[in-house]
């Protein structure tokens, strides 16, 4: 009988070390993407504002961009908006894709915080992001002049994601 009573010990014991082990990563705010090293999943945003929305060919133009998911209702996302418009000040093209949202509530944050979005649109339904794989918004992702995503940021793009993160995969891509 005593035997069994060092069970319910070695199991929690057990238990501890397999969470310890699983909580160990590299990086513990990356969430990895399923397309990293693809193609990006098509464009299928609609028209925010007067200037026509992106496509399929704005992501093959050549160039290395970011395509950043965001809303106006998103906190994050005020908080990442200057860095995106320090990142469009450097000459950094900005694809904006307003996920979820009524067009005049991000037309108006826009209007009140900048517009760093070298071209946007909007995914009024949610099945753009459904595609490219969306935990929330924001997220931020680089895609080379093939179109080909290299890298993703879920979450607002801070300091360290830039320096870490998307720095780096813009230069390789370049």
């Amino acid at each position: 009988m005593k035997p069994l009573i060092l069970i319910p010990p070695v199991l929690f014991a057990g238990l501890g070390v397999l969470f310890y082990f699983g909580m160990m990563r590299t990086d513990p705010d990356a969430l990895p993407t399923a397309f990293a090293g693809k193609a990006a999943p098509s464009v299928t945003a609609t028209q925010l504002g007067p200037d026509a929305p992106p496509t399929d060919a704005t992501l093959r133009d050549g160039k290395v961009k970011l395509v950043n998911f965001w809303a106006s209702w998103c906190a994050p996302c005020r908080q990442e908006h200057p860095m995106l418009e320090a990142l469009a000040d450097e000459g950094v093209a900005i694809v904006g894709i307003n996920y979820k949202d009524q067009a005049a509530n991000a037309l108006g944050f826009l209007n009140d915080l900048g517009d760093p979005f070298a071209v946007k649109g909007a995914d009024e339904t949610g099945r753009m992001g459904l595609n490219w794989g969306l935990y929330g918004v924001p997220e931020t992702f680089v895609v080379d002049g093939d179109g080909t995503i290299l890298a993703r940021i879920a979450g607002p793009v801070t300091s360290s994601a830039l320096q870490n993160t998307l720095r780096p995969a813009m230069q390789a891509a370049q």
